[in-house]
């Protein structure tokens, strides 16, 4: 939104955030914990801020579902924090351009792990079908080439956190919208 953000207290609240976030899902029993996606803006949307390609104009998403439900479509697209998320179109080449972004998350979920003798961690990242459908494509020539730059620049996010030891889920409402 283009509201200064001081990056060191931020780090800091998300540190704690994925802290708290660990100590209360072992609180309610659970053994293999995550970090809540503290540092994401949303699933989808927090690649525009880790991958290059991503200034072109916004398509506002079109759910056929909701065609027949003006006032349920109506909430769902008023929603305060929907419309603040942003979701520009791929224009670019696309490439890692935050390699930090991904390892912070991974230490910041180890950290939180540290003393609280769960069996495991894991780590949501946003499948290549769901940015697809999130940010409209205006660079490659075709879907296929689209989506496959997409997975190889989303590869690094997925071995980070996989070479990390914890498990890699990757988040695909995509396929039960298709």
């Amino acid at each position: 939104e283009g509201v200064p953000v001081d990056r060191d207290a931020l780090a800091e609240r998300i540190r704690t955030a994925v802290a708290e976030t660990v100590a209360r899902q072992v609180d309610a029993g659970i053994d293999i914990v995550n970090d809540g996606e503290a540092s994401k803006p949303s699933y989808a949307t927090y690649i525009k801020d880790r991958l290059t390609g991503f200034g072109g104009e916004s398509v506002p998403l079109a759910y056929r579902d909701l065609v027949e439900f003006p006032a349920m479509a109506r909430r769902v697209f008023n929603d305060p924090g929907r419309s603040r998320r942003k979701t520009p179109g791929c224009n670019g080449d696309i490439a890692v351009s935050d390699r930090q972004a991904a390892v912070d998350d991974v230490n910041n979920l180890k950290a939180g792990m540290e003393g609280h003798g769960v069996s495991g961690g894991f780590m949501s990242a946003a499948s290549p079908g769901v940015i697809s459908l999130f940010f409209n494509n205006t660079h490659y020539p075709d879907f296929e080439s689209y989506i496959f730059a997409v997975a190889e620049a989303m590869r690094y996010e997925y071995e980070t956190i996989a070479n990390a030891g914890l498990l890699l889920q990757i988040d695909c409402p995509d396929l039960a919208m298709g």
